[in-house]
């Protein structure tokens, strides 16, 4: 039996907010802020904020737009985060739920195989809308799958590939032959929109990836269902602590508040930015590129595959000079850019789901036999690689 990616799927948000959009917004705030502190900046007590430019994004990110689940409240200039009414749990589809269950319905649609043939589900993302119940057991009830399992997983960024690793290795051990990893990502309401280095970062998006144990010589219909999709020949992945990037936000936020304010009782609405969002993107770039570019050449040679039989590399969309430089330092200064496709100028930045993202649009560029790799890697640090062969 050899495991396959059969089906993939991509919801998109409603609205899209461009470069100009964003900036118009964000400069706004700036002109408030700097005229209700302006005795202070000018008593030196603190600096006045400064603007941003579409340009200025473009060249440090490769970004050009982005999807949100809602863009009025992420452009008021006196609210500049999402605004998403509350359902309530077990009366109404949760809204990360409901974009994941488009996804999966189109990842399942394209493997032509229905909901209730799955036997498991991972929701892998970088924010879940609550502890418990999970996301996924939300949705293997709401796509109307039968039995079966299903669990989050949270590894940031690289939580696709992790999230397939998972599958791969619940499939092998005989827990599952059909499993689904769902990628549901609402990174605008985890975002500090007034923060200049890294407002224009991050999308909303939800993708699903169909992975499937085949036996091909089982049956006719199995071998053309394997002809469509991937082989997975390899999964490899990595972990290192770092606060370079990271999101403290919480259930011990309240406590730790309590804690540290002087008043019985504070107002526990205090301004949660800090909790938010954060990295150090400079120091992360020094540190991540060179980890990815040793962990898949690794992959590469375990395997006895040169990297010039690389056909593509579906890479996390975190910044288009990372992208650039993991090309160039695996496959060679003069490697072409059409085998790391990106979407970020689009989709911005969307955590989990972004390798996935350019698998979806991209993976039928690929011709029997030709290899490719996605990658994923992100806040930890977390690497994943996971080794395709175009059936």
């Amino acid at each position: 039996m050899s495991i396959y990616i059969t089906g993939t799927g991509l919801y998109i948000p409603p609205h899209r907010i461009s470069n100009e959009e964003l900036v118009a917004s964000f400069n706004q705030y700036v002109d408030d802020y700097n005229a209700a502190n302006a005795d202070a900046i000018a008593n030196n007590e603190c600096a006045p904020l400064e603007k941003s430019s579409p340009e200025f994004i473009e060249k440090v990110s490769g970004i050009q737009s982005r999807y949100v689940m809602d863009k009025q409240g992420i452009l008021d200039p006196k609210i500049m985060s999402p605004i998403l009414a509350p359902r309530t749990l077990g009366v109404a589809l949760s809204i990360m739920a409901e974009m994941g269950v488009d996804a999966l319905q189109q990842a399942l649609d394209e493997a032509g195989i229905r909901a209730e043939d799955l036997d498991g589900v991972i929701v892998a993302c970088s924010n879940l809308p609550r502890a418990y119940p999970a996301l996924a057991i939300e949705i293997q009830q709401a796509i109307g799958m039968q039995g079966g399992f299903a669990y989050d997983m949270n590894v940031a960024c690289s939580a696709a590939t992790f999230g397939i690793a998972q599958a791969v290795g619940s499939i092998t051990a005989g827990l599952a032959k059909r499993m689904a990893v769902v990628n549901v990502e609402i990174t605008s309401a985890h975002l500090n929109w007034r923060n200049r280095d890294s407002h224009f970062i991050f999308g909303d998006v939800a993708t699903a990836t169909i992975i499937e144990g085949i036996d091909v010589k089982e049956t006719d219909e199995s071998r053309l269902k394997a002809a469509q999709g991937y082989e997975i020949l390899d999964c490899k992945l990595f972990t290192q602590f770092s606060t370079n990037i990271k999101n403290e936000f919480g259930f011990l936020n309240p406590a730790e508040y309590m804690a540290t304010d002087a008043t019985p009782y504070a107002d526990l609405t205090q301004p949660v930015s800090d909790h938010l969002f954060l990295q150090n993107g400079r120091q992360v770039f020094r540190d991540v590129c060179p980890k990815v570019s040793d962990l898949i050449q690794t992959q590469l040679q375990n395997n006895a595959i040169a990297t010039d039989a690389v056909a593509m590399m579906w890479l996390h969309q975190a910044n288009i000079n990372m992208i650039d430089l993991i090309r160039r330092t695996v496959l060679g200064k003069t490697a072409d850019a059409a085998i790391t496709p990106t979407v970020i100028d689009e989709f911005a930045n969307t955590s989990s789901a972004s390798p996935i993202i350019v698998f979806h649009r991209y993976k039928d560029s690929l011709q029997a036999g030709e290899i490719g790799v996605m990658c994923s890697f992100g806040a930890g640090y977390s690497i994943g690689s996971v080794l395709l062969k175009k059936v």
